[in-house]
């Protein structure tokens, strides 16, 4: 079969379209053929080495697809049952093999497409607005990067749960996009200074919580858009990691909290995963949440899709078809 392999760390052109042995799967695993896979940051960290991984190996953690074998100890799923999954590496490859019970299994009206574009960001907005920080009514959240895939789906899921949304794009089309998916107010970081603009429209209180996924660029105007006693929520680092930061300085802002959040954390257990999955997909089936794909590429042509993320043209998620 087919797969993306990195033999090394590097820039784009370590990922080798190759053909690897086809998997089989063992106690408690089941084997699945891919339909879509996404492609995430996280993906792009580990082929750089920021995120170490043993070499060499087969990059992505999310993917949608069907089930063609089950092995030894699998009740749950059988061949044919429609599945998505996030978490297990190994998902840029026309099939992979996953443990049965990160499986989750898709109700009839989600695409195989939309629950590959959903899975882990929308796992991702939905812990990061009911658990990290539970947004409630008179709530005011600001969230970075409003337009890219887990932005949109976070302003949606604000929304839902009663509270105000400030997001911040930088472009007007993306703005467009943030509007579109409940951002009551939306901040062209390019053109003005987002914590100013955040004091401003907050009458010089400040938010609640920031949503922060860019890392380096932002992290410490973050902190400046904060009421006293609100958290920071840095889940990313797409513009880098943030230096080393003295936590005396959330004293003095207002005894501010910062925490460093990962889905694994808040889907440790099956219950959890089923229960968030759940959550996602009846607001799908209710229309109170969308999901946008920013483009389809060809599993061959992987270096154009991180690319593609990589320079922040994306609006929504970007997807792998094998």
């Amino acid at each position: 079969m087919k797969a993306i392999r990195v033999q090394k760390p590097g820039g784009r052109e370590v990922l080798e379209y190759t053909d690897v042995p086809e998997p089989r799967p063992e106690r408690g695993q089941v084997l699945v053929a891919i339909d879509f896979a996404g492609v995430n940051f996280f993906d792009v960290y580990q082929r750089e080495g920021l995120y170490p991984i043993a070499m060499p190996f087969t990059p992505g953690t999310e993917a949608a697809g069907r089930v063609i074998a089950v092995g030894p100890e699998v009740s749950d799923f059988r061949a044919g049952d429609r599945v998505a999954y996030q978490g297990v590496g190994g998902a840029y490859a026309q099939q992979a093999v996953v443990p049965a019970d990160r499986l989750i299994r898709l109700p009839e009206a989600v695409s195989t497409r939309t629950a590959a574009a959903l899975i882990l960001q929308g796992l991702t907005a939905h812990y990061l607005a009911t658990s990290t920080y539970a947004l409630k009514g008179g709530d005011t959240a600001l969230v970075h990067a409003a337009a890219g895939g887990v932005g949109l789906l976070l302003c949606q899921i604000a929304k839902l749960r009663g509270a105000k949304v400030i997001g911040t794009v930088s472009t007007e089309e993306k703005a467009a996009l943030a509007r579109e998916a409940g951002a009551d107010h939306v901040i062209l970081y390019t053109q003005q200074d987002f914590a100013a603009e955040t004091r401003r429209l907050t009458g010089n209180r400040g938010v609640e919580v920031v949503y922060d996924s860019v890392g380096r660029t932002t992290f410490e105007h973050s902190l400046d858009c904060l009421a006293p006693r609100g958290l920071l929520a840095l889940f990313g680092q797409s513009s880098g990691p943030v230096p080393p930061f003295n936590p005396q300085v959330l004293n003095q802002k207002g005894s501010l909290y910062l925490t460093r959040p990962t889905l694994a954390n808040y889907a440790a257990t099956r219950a959890e995963l089923l229960s968030r999955a759940e959550d996602l997909f009846g607001w799908l089936r209710e229309k109170k949440l969308s999901v946008r794909v920013d483009r389809e590429v060809p599993l061959k042509e992987v270096a154009e899709a991180h690319r593609a993320l990589e320079s922040r043209e994306t609006t929504g998620k970007v997807l792998l078809k094998p």
